[in-house]
């Protein structure tokens, strides 16, 4: 990457001086750094408040518009854009001054007349400290992702898409409509674990949850809801919907076989559909009760095939709670 490119190269002086502006400019673009002018603090503003903004900036305190500590205060007011390295610049030498700068939220203060040297030292500081915080960043964000994933394949957990069930259902409670949901689970898949082994059958369920990827809405969820069973949360969609839906998964599961170690797998599954709808809305478990029965059903028929509950499966199946998994007698 040339360091004209880097994110850490670009970056803001705010100055109304040109004499002084004019000399910043040299010497940062002689430092390697890619260079963008303000010559009042409004306009400093609105260049740092842009989604590629530089990161790092030189503000002058004495500005037309705003001064530089009042840019800082109004940076500082927004914690959802990228962090931007603040240097403020200023004739003014007192402790006082330089209190009230940092408290602004500069970042670091270097006083008129600048030396050279220690103001491109400032600015190696300042990129370090991006880095870290990048990094940081980066790093919660890996956590993050790992407490809310499924680490194989990569669809969200069986904690995230169940509290997805409930958020749904309490906009239902809020707002009306309807919602519905899909309970898949893969058809033999003890065989394929038994047959081609426990990588392979890893290398199944990778494919199962890709293919499911490709077949739902942005907005619809899918998540592992524990061994080869998986939860569609389907906003915005009846029964007959949602069974459109679970039907385009299952025709693209079985449509070619899956490889597994260069070997290829065919493999099918098994869908249980319900739908809470406006007029006669389901609580989070029998939703879940009724996605079980119709999905026990589909195994009871044949596998391979998608069945859509009917409200007389509350009364003979036994409840299944949102956060527990229940005990199937049908084979898989």
């Amino acid at each position: 990457m040339s360091e004209a490119k880097n994110p850490r190269k670009r970056i803001l002086i705010a100055e109304d001086d040109p004499v002084s502006r004019r000399l910043l400019e040299l010497f940062l673009v002689k430092w390697g750094f890619e260079v963008s002018i303000a010559t009042t603090g409004t306009e400093a503003l609105q260049m740092l408040e842009r989604l590629d903004a530089p990161r790092l900036a030189i503000l002058d305190w004495m500005m037309p518009g705003m001064e530089g500590v009042q840019v800082c205060q109004k940076l500082r007011e927004s914690a959802d854009r990228k962090y931007v390295y603040v240097l403020l610049l200023t004739a003014r030498a007192q402790k006082e001054d330089l209190l009230q700068g940092l408290e602004s939220g500069a970042d670091d203060y270097l006083t008129k007349p600048f030396d050279a040297q220690e103001l491109r030292a400032r600015l190696h500081v300042g990129q370090r400290i991006l880095d870290l915080q990048d990094q940081l960043i980066a790093a919660g964000e890996e956590l993050l992702y790992r407490a809310t994933h499924d680490n194989l394949t990569g669809v969200v957990n069986r904690g995230v898409i169940l509290d997805t069930l409930r958020r749904e259902r309490s906009r239902q409670a809020r707002e009306g409509g309807s919602f519905g949901i899909v309970l898949m689970d893969l058809d033999h898949f003890k065989y394929v674990n038994d047959t081609y082994g426990h990588l392979a059958g890893d290398d199944v369920l990778r494919e199962a949850a890709q293919r499911m990827m490709t077949c739902v809405r942005p907005y619809d969820s899918v998540g592992r809801y524990g061994g080869e069973e998986f939860l569609i949360v389907v906003p915005s969609s009846d029964a007959m919907g949602t069974l459109g839906l679970a039907e385009r998964i299952r025709r693209a599961i079985e449509a070619k076989p899956m490889i597994a170690n260069s070997i290829p797998i065919a493999v099918t599954a098994s869908f249980g559909v319900t739908a809470s709808i406006d007029k006669t809305p389901l609580d989070a478990q029998e939703i879940l009760q009724l996605a079980d029965a119709a999905l026990y059903r589909a195994k009871e028929r044949g596998r391979n095939r998608t069945e859509l509950a009917s409200p007389t499966d509350l009364a003979v199946r036994h409840p299944v709670p949102p956060d527990t998994l229940e005990q199937k007698t049908a084979p898989r």
